[in-house]
């Protein structure tokens, strides 16, 4: 099952989307819950599943919003693959500490949406990633009971305008939170098996190209570790994206660059999560 924000005539909705590509409305069926955030936070996904089981569609003419539209924290897991670290020419190997870094909400848009580049600076660049959404929070989560604490997983372009993550000596927040430089989407996918996160496969296509092609099992830090380190400093609540990291061959690392330009059409796939597709444009 899968389940989307959109926008429609009617409003901002949340529901379930068929494999014909119509999509069945369900928060008029559960009025006591704004959002997916909501839903997520009463583990109700279960119940939005039976509830668009025979449901014909309600809307065919929808725009995709992030699937999470209100989440309390974005986090995301940078150089987490140990190509992705020899990029980086310093002479390390396993780091001792993942790198995070915030996104907030409105740097993100939909699926099938243009990412946009800005005016100040042309140096976008696309990061194909999956992304997890918590549904039960907690604090200091052991390693081995992490996965109890997803409730659905997603994919992210964690789009980057490159130049302006160094601006400053000991961050990259800057670089990372241009409105609608990045995507999440197209919907989440409850889950319910660590197949689906062990054994998956993230690829990232430029215009067709393959750029990015990896496994999560190659991860440096994995999934439950994320999780646990995250909730040693910080509460992890229902509805918090924790986006876990990216292969090597983001535009940045060609020589030259090949930055992302209006046109360009990216997507990015993982096998039982589907394929998150953007286009890009200039600001207008």
């Amino acid at each position: 099952m899968r389940f989307a924000t959109v926008s429609t005539p009617d409003g901002q909705l949340y529901g379930a989307v068929g494999d014909d590509g119509g999509f069945v409305a369900l928060s008029p069926v559960f009025p006591q819950w704004a959002s997916l955030r909501d839903v997520i936070a009463a583990g109700g996904l279960p119940d939005l599943a039976r509830a668009a089981e025979g449901r014909a569609p309600t809307h065919r003419d929808f725009t995709y919003e992030i699937p999470v539209p209100d989440p309390e924290k974005i986090l995301c897991v940078g150089v987490n693959f140990p190509d992705r670290n020899a990029e980086y020419k310093d002479g390390t190997t396993q780091p001792q500490y993942m790198s995070l870094f915030p996104r907030f909400a409105r740097s993100f848009t939909g699926h099938d949406r243009p990412l946009i580049r800005p005016p100040e600076n042309h140096t976008l660049d696309y990061e194909g990633e999956v992304a997890i959404v918590i549904g039960k929070g907690g604090r200091r989560i052991a390693a081995a009971d992490a996965y109890d604490h997803i409730a659905a997983i997603t994919l992210a372009n964690e789009g980057t305008i490159r130049d302006w993550v160094r601006h400053a000596k000991f961050n990259v927040t800057q670089g990372k939170n241009w409105d609608n430089s990045g995507a999440i989407g197209p919907w989440l996918i409850p889950f319910t098996d660590a197949a689906q996160l062990d054994d998956a496969r993230i690829v990232t296509r430029v215009n067709g190209e393959v750029r990015q092609d990896d496994t999560l099992s190659r991860m440096m830090f994995p999934i439950r570790e994320e999780i646990a380190y995250i909730s040693t400093f910080t509460t992890l609540v229902p509805g918090d994206i924790i986006i876990t990291g990216t292969p090597t061959g983001a535009g940045a690392r060609f020589d030259p660059p090949r930055y992302l330009v209006p046109g360009d059409v990216v997507e990015v796939e993982v096998g039982g999560i589907g394929t998150l597709r953007n286009t890009v444009e200039d600001e207008a």
